[in-house]
């Protein structure tokens, strides 16, 4: 069943992007000695600000889970399968149209019909879900449906893991953790947007200079300087520029390697490092997409110039 849940599970290797930060990431640790056989789980991802997790269960069918009590604020995609969960007490069924929540001291327990299932659990540290959630952490009691749009959302956040693009991973948790919440209190989630069009050309602004700063800076980092949540940050952002944060870092980081390979920088690894690439590779891979020539042509180029 799902990462969140504590009915155990083996881990498995991680990426680890960032730093680690307790109020995120104290409760992943768990015994394997503790853990039921059939469930594994995976950390993909582990910043300060958020985890992801994936799951893969293959319980059989059995009685319900002993009480546990959560230790963290997380959204729950489910991508396969099916189980019964118990929450405070109440019931409720839960399968791949519907994402759940999780909070710290929840206590919760879980059945399975059988057949197994699969999860991705995304926990947010109390700082970032206070942004998107009014001011204040908190996340709904219910479990809600989720729309076409949002399932995309969460299986291209999955791809882009995959990608070590990590200012694109930070873009698409804020998006999908959004998406839900949106539909489960869109007033909440509303809060905090800049007012008047004079506030929102200002945020933007910001956000753009502290981009040219730090070419690694991500949507969360960029919202917290403009003292916005990263999901209007977002909307804001494409609506004054015309493009995503994601595309915007993307061009501007390749307007900056430019300049680097015509004064001559001689390492790409370096260069990579600098503007905040996850390594050579990924560089080369946004370079030639941006200017469909890799960074070693372009260094032959611009040094016969």
């Amino acid at each position: 069943m799902a990462a969140a849940r504590g009915d155990g599970g083996s881990s498995k290797g991680a990426v680890r992007n960032g730093r680690y930060v307790a109020s995120v990431v104290e409760a992943m640790s768990v015994s394997a000695a503790d853990e039921p056989r059939g469930l594994a789980k995976t950390v993909l991802v582990e910043t300060g600000e958020f985890a992801i997790e994936s799951v893969e269960c293959e319980c059989g069918p059995g009685e319900w889970s002993p009480p546990e009590p959560a230790a963290r604020y997380g959204i729950v995609f489910v991508r396969r399968g099916c189980f019964h969960r118990r929450l405070n007490g109440r019931e409720s069924f839960v399968d791949p149209t519907l994402v759940y929540f999780e909070r710290p001291d929840d206590e919760q327990q879980i059945a399975h019909p059988g057949g197994g299932d699969s999860c991705t659990a995304l926990y947010l540290s109390e700082t970032l879900l206070a942004s998107v959630w009014g001011g204040e952490p908190g996340l709904p009691e219910e479990p809600v449906s989720t729309e076409p749009a949002t399932d995309l959302q969460h299986r291209l956040l999955l791809a882009l893991v995959a990608s070590s693009d990590h200012g694109a991973v930070a873009d698409a948790v804020v998006a999908a953790a959004t998406a839900v919440l949106s539909r489960a209190a869109p007033k909440r989630v509303e809060a905090g947007r800049p007012a008047t069009a004079l506030a929102r050309r200002r945020v933007v602004s910001e956000a753009r200079e502290l981009l040219v700063e730090n070419p690694a800076a991500t949507v969360i980092e960029l919202a917290r300087h403009a003292a916005v949540s990263p999901h209007h940050l977002s909307r804001v952002f494409r609506a004054e520029t015309g493009e995503t944060v994601s595309r915007y870092r993307n061009r501007l980081r390749v307007r900056l390697a430019l300049e680097r390979i015509a004064e001559g920088e001689a390492c790409l690894a370096r260069l990579a490092a600098d503007l905040g690439f996850s390594d050579q590779a990924h560089l080369a891979r946004v370079v030639g997409n941006e200017l469909g020539v890799p960074p070693s042509a372009l260094r032959k180029r611009l040094a016969r110039a």
